[in-house]
């Protein structure tokens, strides 16, 4: 039996997914993605980190069920979930058996074993660090072909996704990464929904807590106003992309 290494789970969730979820956020990752807000879950473990059965947790999401409704249920976060496969696989087919909806939140860079994980996930979350194998590697300190392995799967098993991208001043942010971005959105099929996260500095504490540098240090945050008219932009040019598709087969 395997057990995973949970760093917290969120109890009333509200924007990792449809509906009210629980959010369990595994640890561990291996990108060191310039903006990110959660350091803490880098680690393979931390003093704050359990051990837990995928019986043992879904278990506990039971408890949560009658928040979920008709469109809520649970997902997996991180850190970086696809680095636990055998337990993430195990908790989303006991949360497929139990009916509890399942979202995974993730930037699709693991260890491999996708098909037996997708095939118990309703929608993935998926997080788009950049479009061009030269900034991906500048935004995270690593190539993007695990990446495009991971999303390769998740096309050749039609699991919905929604799209995400974080904003940075002077990193992601320019009309011309923006519109490359829509180019490669276009492409991929299934997607329901494109989020242009706006940076923040909400996480930065963290970096001081731990004495890790931070190399995103003095710059803004980003108004999410700011991005209105790339978000309806994205998000037609994905439904233009999905009709076509349609319309095709």
């Amino acid at each position: 039996m395997s057990k995973g290494i949970i760093h917290s789970i969120e109890s009333m969730g509200l924007v990792d997914g449809p509906g009210i979820r629980t959010v369990v956020f595994l640890q561990g990752c291996y990108l060191r993605c310039r903006y990110c807000h959660n350091p803490d879950t880098w680690s393979a473990a931390d003093e704050k980190s359990r051990l837990v059965t995928p019986e043992e947790l879904v278990a506990q999401l039971e408890r949560y069920r009658p928040y979920y409704g008709r469109r809520g249920g649970v997902t997996f976060s991180g850190g970086e979930p696809l680095l636990q496969p055998e337990f993430l696989a195990e908790a989303l087919e006991l949360c497929r058996g139990r009916g509890i909806n399942t979202c995974l939140d993730t930037a699709g860079c693991g260890k491999g074993g996708y098909e037996r994980i997708l095939r118990s996930t309703d929608l993935v979350l998926l997080d788009v660090k950049h479009c061009t194998p030269e900034g991906f590697r500048l935004v995270t300190g690593h190539g993007m072909d695990e990446f495009l392995d991971f999303l390769g799967e998740v096309q050749r098993l039609g699991v919905p996704l929604w799209i995400r991208h974080v904003v940075v001043p002077g990193l992601t942010d320019s009309d011309e990464h923006l519109g490359a971005l829509e180019s490669f959105i276009s492409g991929i099929s299934g997607v329901e929904r494109v989020e242009l996260l706006p940076y923040h500095t909400l996480g930065v504490h963290k970096y001081r807590e731990l004495g890790i540098p931070y190399s995103l240090d003095g710059v803004p945050p980003v108004e999410e106003e700011c991005l209105r008219e790339w978000n309806m932009r994205l998000n037609e040019a994905a439904a233009g992309h999905e009709r076509r598709r349609v319309n095709e087969h």
